[in-house]
């Protein structure tokens, strides 16, 4: 015989869902009202996708144009480190 179980949705951390008010720099490229991390993470990106900022070679690494410059830092960053980014540019 043979278990059914019922799967259930995962509900998400309500730490990730809990709006947080982006800096002035963050808030140029995602507006300046407060969204969960997840959210700001997503426009951030739809920011990089539209201006084509996605290195065309190495996919993983992100070009900074001049807003984006001033939330990374650098010239250019890995996909990976857009979540501390984001979270380094929120106001606490």
């Amino acid at each position: 015989m043979a278990k059914t179980t019922k799967k259930t949705k995962r509900t998400p951390s309500a730490a990730f869902m809990k709006p947080v008010q982006p800096d002035d720099a963050l808030g140029l490229i995602v507006g300046k009202k407060p969204l969960p991390r997840t959210e700001l993470t997503k426009k951030l990106w739809d920011y990089i996708k539209k201006n084509k900022l996605q290195d065309s070679v190495n996919k993983r690494m992100i070009n900074a144009d001049a807003k984006l410059k001033t939330i990374f830092g650098k010239d250019q960053v890995s996909m990976f480190d857009l979540a501390k980014i984001v979270n380094d540019n929120i106001k606490k």
